[in-house]
């Protein structure tokens, strides 16, 4: 099959399970108000599914590997570490956390300006390792933040705990509208960019001396594709919170699946695949675990067997 017709294939099993998500059970007596629900959800999971998948392919192809993911970059540690400190410091009446706009443009905000202040400066620096560099970083600031969440969690009130508790899974079951906007307005553009410069990842993949050698600006156009990296999981994982795996695994199925390393094929179909891995989870986890196991927890479960897998035949390689 080529690669268009999987494309196509793939187009079609999103929309399917698309108006499967949104037809389920439908009748005249709640129609109405099922779609003011069920409509801002799905495209929730348009958006997570597209930017997780993309943000994954570009960070796999300027790092050159294939098993690693944004997070590596502490966004989700991050995450965890905002929406604790605020229910730490302010309480849970707080407008940080009562105001769904208000919370969602201090996580987004904070979380692009860490990245520009920490990793932008790492890579204005001229050291030839600075991208290894920038992932040691990384791993180091996630486990801080991780143990700062850690430590803030055991002592705020258990009540309270139970609120930054909701935001340490992702969820789809009450996506606030008036964050939609503005974070689509985000994602689209920061995926419009990609996907304007998609020729320029295809020369990257090559490695730092032959994108040299054809005339790529390579730390210029590496620094840019990380932005727009972090501002992908920074929106992303602000709508909904954090899903691990997501992106390793669509990023990772879509590489195997096409048969060519073109980014304008491997792009969309990890689009595609990210958003039927979200609309496919959430109809599993409502109508055969009755709502009993978080849409992250069965994702995060998949993927990380997955992860595990690529390791596998990685060391069979080696």
């Amino acid at each position: 099959m080529s690669d268009r017709k999987k494309l196509v294939a793939l187009a079609c099993a999103a929309a399917a399970l698309a108006v499967l998500l949104v037809g389920w059970g439908l009748n005249s007596f709640i129609f109405r108000y099922a779609l003011s629900r069920r409509l801002p959800r799905l495209l929730a999971m348009l958006l997570t599914g597209s930017a997780v998948a993309c943000s994954t392919v570009v960070f796999q192809t300027i790092t050159h590997n294939r098993i690693l993911t944004p997070s590596i970059m502490g966004l989700d540690a991050l995450y965890l570490f905002l929406q604790t400190a605020v229910v730490f410091a302010f309480g849970v009446q707080s407008a940080f956390v009562v105001n769904g706009l208000l919370s969602f443009l201090l996580s987004t905000g904070l979380m692009v300006g860490f990245t520009l202040l920490i990793f932008g400066r790492l890579f204005r620096a001229q050291e030839g390792g600075r991208l290894f560099h920038l992932l040691l970083v990384g791993v180091i600031l996630g486990t801080l933040l991780d143990s700062s969440a850690s430590f803030m969690q055991m002592v705020i009130d258990p009540n309270e705990f139970q609120t930054v508790q909701n935001r340490m899974f992702a969820s789809f079951n009450n996506i606030q509208v008036n964050i939609l906007v503005p974070g689509g307005i985000i994602l689209l553009g920061a995926m419009a960019y990609i996907v304007r410069q998609v020729s320029v990842l295809d020369v990257l993949a090559l490695g730092r001396d032959h994108a040299v050698s054809l005339g790529i600006p390579y730390e210029q156009a590496t620094g840019k594709y990380l932005i727009a990296v972090a501002i992908m999981v920074a929106v992303a994982t602000s709508l909904v919170g954090p899903i691990t795996f997501l992106g390793l695994l669509v990023a990772n199925l879509a590489r195997e699946a096409m048969n060519t390393c073109e980014h304008r094929l491997v792009l969309p179909a990890a689009a595609l695949m990210g958003i039927i891995a979200l609309v496919g989870g959430q109809l599993v986890a409502e109508h055969v675990l009755s709502l009993a196991t978080p849409i992250s927890v069965i994702i995060n479960f998949i993927g990380g067997v997955y992860f595990i897998g690529l390791l596998l035949r990685a060391r069979t390689v080696h």
